[in-house]
């Protein structure tokens, strides 16, 4: 949650800081200012990281099997829009049928994936503000 609140704050803190005359003094405020952010969403990832783990060991597939349910979900959607689709019409048309078939919507299935797999914003905001971890 924290990290994808992280580009939208930087703006806000950038102009907070510029009503700061002194430039050494602003400098000074948006690298702690910066520095907190970083140090909160490090807690909050470490802490969602913790219930990873307690959900990944539990033995009730409610709880344990969400994930894995999810992504193959998403995995599914995304074969068929760029390989069962493509290929379904293709053979379609080789054997002389014409398929009106949809792809699936990704428009929705793609964030969550991206989320699933860890690909926020935390590390788009980190290399703006140079961070080499």
């Amino acid at each position: 949650m924290i990290a994808a609140l992280l580009p939208l704050l930087s703006p806000v803190l950038d102009k907070l800081v510029g009503l700061i005359p002194d430039p050494a003094a602003a400098a000074k405020a948006k690298a702690e200012a910066v520095q907190m952010m970083m140090d909160m969403a490090a807690k909050a990832d470490a802490a969602q990281l913790e219930v990873n783990k307690v959900e990944a060991g539990s033995s009730s597939m409610f709880v344990a099997g969400w994930r894995p349910f999810v992504g193959w979900v998403c995995a599914a959607g995304c074969a068929w829009n760029w390989i069962g689709l493509p290929m379904g019409v293709f053979i379609a048309a080789a054997i002389g049928h014409k398929l009106d078939l949809r792809p699936a919507d990704l428009s929705e299935m793609l964030p969550l994936l991206l989320g699933l797999l860890g690909m926020g914003g935390l590390r788009t905001f980190e290399k703006t503000q140079g961070v080499a971890r």
